[in-house]
């Protein structure tokens, strides 16, 4: 029997540099150091024997809750026993701006708040997603796992009066103990990675200050937010998310913290998230900035920035995506040793859509330029030179057969949202010259763009289907042309744009939920399917209220909060029993709910047809 803990029984820890996924049963079952990228330390998430680390109380039966600390991203662990209720508070102090770092701290406070709890502690590391062995050598206050090229120092956390570390062995690599706490008292664990010297005893005034340090600098991130609308506690979580998906010292943002969670449980629809897709992070920043955090965008841009400067041959000036530190070897490969998440192979690292072409980046990086100008960011003159330069570029490629957003590998083809967002790269180019007095082929653009319009009208818009469709020639429908109406391509209550939101209904949601596409129409070059993508759920929310169904948009945005996981968390999808299935949590869906909630906020005023449950617009 798979014991291993659903995708949703998780919540994310992280530093600005890395994160881990703790389980509602006390375990780190992720955990990849020194970077998001890097190897695993903890894997068991995608293979039994992947390296774990478990606090829990001793005896069964117990009952576990789980909870963020109010306003941070710190993690709350509760066991409700018989004898007493016991905590384990999870964190990782944030890590400098200004300078990546190897030494990642990962605390384990452990806490007793009734009675008397006896707490299991084990520690089981993995190197290298289990490819790499290593000694284990324990000491009076702690242990120290060396693999040669990565080690892991445990530290404990114990008062000058505790007995010596008691109850350990090692088996097969991993430590093992217990500790036995009453009312009041707090003890605990400090993993440490290139720690500087041996294991060492941290006093529990020590972290309780770091905990501290680590509240109030989460508590000052977040009061920056201006959102005061009514999903506040909602759109917090979203945001606290995506700033723990965030690489501080480049201002870089993975798509995710994991690799290999399967879109479908026994599929082989298993990525490898742990890089920044500019789509993706493009969009994120584009939604922090909409809640007043500025600084993100600032550091994102700088990024970018260095990439097209760095850039070379290839499809395109800038790649789909890089890793954190802007390399972009992403060379795919599959961890044939691992079982994978409950029996879902392959296991990937790397990812080979790093190679393809998609236009649709193009878009969304001109759109969140083009926001942050109206927000006070503007454009330097190297950056304006290198945006001319990247819509020179597109004046030359943008009619090109392309993968597209949802990376396809059964080959390239005219896909409408491709079009799209080339449509809105050069709208928002135009925008930010004429707006700012800068130099540019203006009207060059302005020919492109308008070329572009008409033949999306064309080729894009099929009348016995009554709705844009997802590629040239096509009847397939595609719910990322949600975001017509959104960049304004499109008037939201245009007859043909109400027309397409009831194909994508009758064709692409089920119980308000929304697919992406549906491969039997489309073929996407992969077998098996997928559950609902929950970026396309909270657009269609977004694109409902924008066309005036208010009513109905609240709805489905109402029930989609359903699926959120006991932290306000969401996967990539959301299987057909409501699972959460993917890759977790994501940036994309995260970004989307705080899209939603604040397109929800703005159209809640305004007058609204009322249609019955399950009604089409």
């Amino acid at each position: 029997m798979d014991h291993t803990p659903l995708i949703a029984d998780h919540g994310l820890i992280g530093d600005l540099q890395t994160a881990a996924l703790v389980s509602t049963d006390g375990t780190v079952d992720w955990f990849c150091c020194p970077r998001f990228d890097s190897p695993s330390v903890f894997g068991a998430l995608l293979d039994h024997d992947g390296g774990h680390c478990r606090i829990r109380p001793v005896r069964q039966p117990y009952t576990t809750r789980q909870l963020y600390f109010p306003d941070t991203a710190i993690l709350i662990t509760r066991f409700l026993t018989e004898s007493g209720t016991g905590e384990v508070i999870d964190f990782m102090p944030p890590a400098s701006r200004s300078r990546a770092t190897p030494s990642r701290r990962l605390i384990r406070m452990v806490r007793c708040v009734r009675g008397r709890v006896a707490f299991s502690v084990d520690v089981v590391p993995r190197f290298d997603y289990g490819r790499r062995q290593h000694t284990t050598c324990v000491t009076e206050d702690g242990a120290l796992f060396d693999s040669g090229k990565y080690g892991l120092t445990l530290h404990a956390v114990r008062e000058p009066g505790d007995a010596r570390l008691a109850h350990i062995h090692v088996l097969e690599g991993g430590v093992y103990g217990s500790v036995t706490l009453e009312t009041g008292q707090v003890r605990g664990v400090v993993l440490e990675s290139d720690a500087d010297g041996p294991p060492r005893a941290f006093r529990v005034a020590e972290i309780e200050q770091a905990f501290g340090d680590t509240v109030r600098f989460w508590r000052s991130w977040l009061a920056r937010s201006a959102y005061r609308g009514r999903w506040r506690e909602t759109v917090d979580r979203s945001a606290i998310t995506l700033k723990l998906l965030t690489y501080a010292p480049t201002g870089a943002m993975v798509a995710a913290p994991t690799t290999g969670l399967p879109e479908q449980l026994g599929g082989e629809r298993n990525w490898d998230y742990r890089y920044t897709w500019i789509r993706d992070a493009s969009l994120a920043v584009s939604s922090l900035l909409t809640l007043g955090f500025t600084g993100e965008a600032v550091d994102f841009a700088r990024w970018l920035g260095e990439r097209y400067q760095q850039s070379g041959p290839g499809d395109g000036p800038i790649k789909v995506m890089y890793r954190v530190d802007g390399s972009s070897d992403l060379t795919e490969e599959s961890l044939a040793h691992w079982a994978g998440y409950r029996g879902s192979s392959p296991v990937r690292i790397g990812n080979a859509a790093s190679g393809q072409l998609q236009l649709d980046v193009y878009g969304e990086l001109f759109d969140t330029v083009h926001q942050a100008d109206r927000r006070g960011i503007e454009v330097g003159h190297q950056g304006w030179q290198a945006l001319s330069e990247l819509l020179g570029w597109l004046t030359e490629n943008w009619d090109r057969p392309e993968e597209g957003i949802w990376e396809t590998r059964e080959g390239k083809a005219d896909f409408t949202y491709g079009r799209l967002m080339s449509w809105v790269a050069f709208d928002r180019g135009i925008r930010l010259a004429t707006a700012r007095g800068r130099p540019g082929a203006v009207e060059l653009w302005r020919a492109h763009r308008d070329r572009i319009y008409h033949q999306i009208w064309e080729h894009g818009w099929n009348p016995l289907r009554q709705a844009f469709v997802q590629r040239y020639g096509s009847d397939a429908l595609d719910a990322s042309l949600l975001r017509m109406a959104d960049v304004g391509f499109i008037a939201p209550q245009d007859p043909r744009w109400l027309a397409t939101l009831e194909s994508i209904e009758a064709d692409l949601v089920t119980d308000s939920l929304v697919h992406r596409y549906d491969p039997g129409m489309s073929p996407d070059g992969l077998t098996g399917s997928e559950g609902t993508f929950s970026l396309c759920t909270f657009g269609y929310v977004s694109a409902l209220a924008r066309a005036g169904y208010v009513d109905k948009a609240r709805l489905v945005f109402e029930k989609m909060l359903t699926f959120a996981n006991h932290v306000g968390l969401y996967a990539e999808e959301i299987g057909p029993t409501g699972e959460q299935l993917g890759n977790f949590p994501q940036a994309f869906t995260h970004l989307a709910l705080i899209d939603a909630a604040l397109t929800l906020d703005r159209a809640s005023a305004s007058p609204e047809p009322v249609f019955a449950a399950g009604g089409k617009p």
